[in-house]
């Protein structure tokens, strides 16, 4: 791994605090990752990333930013990335996804705020992540209360543009949509100083829709009983996807469903036989959230499907690309992002649809309700979601969780009981 240090401390960053949290990862990934067996000689491009991920990654977008582009952090899957790259700007997550952040979080937030927006702005205050440095413009979105709020705190520290989220699904709702997009692009091209045509926003929209096809393929090779892929591995390449170029994420998630599709063909599973199949749904688990998963894996089961915006909900859907006016590729992007079935929306019966669906397509044993603490939106969801679930004929375990490792053996208890209860 190339010496990063230099272009760390050329960000602003705190090195020493930064040194404390990567001294983490190293045996966090072994432990999730390079103890499993028989895994897709594939993943070796994430592991890869994940080994450097403060380092090959920013270095390309600093690179970039040196050649006159400009880098946009997102905070969720309502952000059009379609319209950032018709303008020739680029796209990375920006979510935290470790305790590590949490503390620093607090300093601004109180303790009872979901553990993602506080490790948001744990990142970005504690100096300790370069994508928090790199990004010209931070792009949130009205999706959650709490988020709303910690982007006013966020302003005072970074360039940051808002959009307001539709919380109904009505047709004007949709419109309203669509003028949001307009409005977006309307700022993208002041940052990025390029003119958005109809005929880049359509190679941004076939780009994008192809890492979408691409995804859905190694999906789609998950949905096989021979399981050729963990849970966990398929988490990490997702987690990556929002930080990862376009173009090389679906080149890569396109080799590994080939390698995965030549494995179900010979009956080669990544985990033992007669392991109970997951579809884990709820909150999102941006990197390194790999507990939950890691745990499941190692109590006999094996996830077989998220139903959350780090897995399902990043990919299905495609955009139309059949569209010839900005007009009709913002009316079409609306109507794609919308169908994205967040908790903020009221109804959001389309959530309880989906997740029944994907259990019976992933051939599931049961479903884990997953929700990061504090995050009142997808808990209030819970009991209707459960019960829907549940008189569809698959079990459900309801599990609240943060980012510490403190509840770990209280999960691994209540989670090997539900594995072992399907059996």
């Amino acid at each position: 791994m190339a010496d990063r240090v230099g272009m760390w401390k050329s960000l602003g960053m705190d090195v020493k605090a930064h040194d404390a949290l990567c001294s983490m990862l190293p045996t966090a990934f072994g432990d999730v990752f390079l103890s499993q067996r028989n895994r897709p000689e594939s993943m070796a491009f994430w592991d890869m990333v994940a080994a450097d991920i403060h380092g090959m990654r920013p270095a390309e977008l600093i690179e970039a930013q040196a050649n006159g582009q400009k880098v946009f952090g997102a905070f969720c899957v309502y952000v059009p990335d379609e319209v950032i790259l018709a303008c020739d700007g680029i796209v990375t997550g920006l979510c935290g996804g470790s305790q590590f952040w949490v503390p620093a979080g607090e300093q601004m937030l109180p303790a009872d705020v979901c553990p993602l927006i506080k490790a948001s702005v744990g990142a970005r205050i504690s100096r300790t992540c370069p994508f928090f440095r790199i990004a010209d413009l931070f792009v949130g979105e009205t999706t959650c209360d709490g988020k709303k709020k910690a982007y006013e705190i966020l302003a005072k520290d970074a360039p940051l543009y808002v959009m307001d989220t539709p919380q109904m699904k009505r047709q004007k709702d949709i419109d309203k949509w669509a003028d949001e997009i307009r409005d977006f692009a309307d700022e993208v091209q002041r940052v990025t100083g390029n003119q958005l045509t109809s005929e880049n926003l359509a190679k941004a929209i076939k780009v994008t829709n192809d890492r979408r096809r691409a995804l859905a393929r190694v999906f789609e090779a998950r949905k096989s009983r021979v399981a050729p892929i963990s849970g966990a591995d398929a988490l990490l390449m997702m987690q990556i996807s929002f930080f990862d170029d376009p173009v090389r994420c679906a080149e890569m998630c396109n080799r590994l469903a080939d390698e995965l599709e030549r494995r179900i063909e010979q009956g080669v599973s990544a985990v033992p036989a007669g392991s109970k199949r997951i579809l884990i749904t709820g909150t999102p688990m941006a990197i390194p959230n790999w507990k939950l998963h890691h745990i499941v894996e190692t109590c006999g089961a094996v996830v077989a499907c998220e139903e959350m915006c780090t897995g399902t909900r990043s990919f299905e859907n495609l955009v139309d690309e059949t569209q010839t006016t900005l007009e009709g590729q913002f009316q079409a992007l609306s109507q794609r992002y919308m169908k994205n079935n967040c908790a903020c929306f009221t109804p959001n019966g389309g959530r309880i649809d989906d997740v029944i669906r994907l259990a019976r397509t992933y051939q599931v044993d049961g479903v884990i309700n997953a929700n990061l603490t504090f995050c009142t939106t997808y808990k209030l969801e819970a009991p209707a979601l459960e019960r829907a679930v549940e008189e569809a004929g698959f079990p459900v375990l309801s599990i609240e969780t943060g980012y510490s490792d403190g509840d770990s053996e209280q999960l691994r208890t209540r989670i090997g009981a539900f594995v072992e209860m399907l059996g």
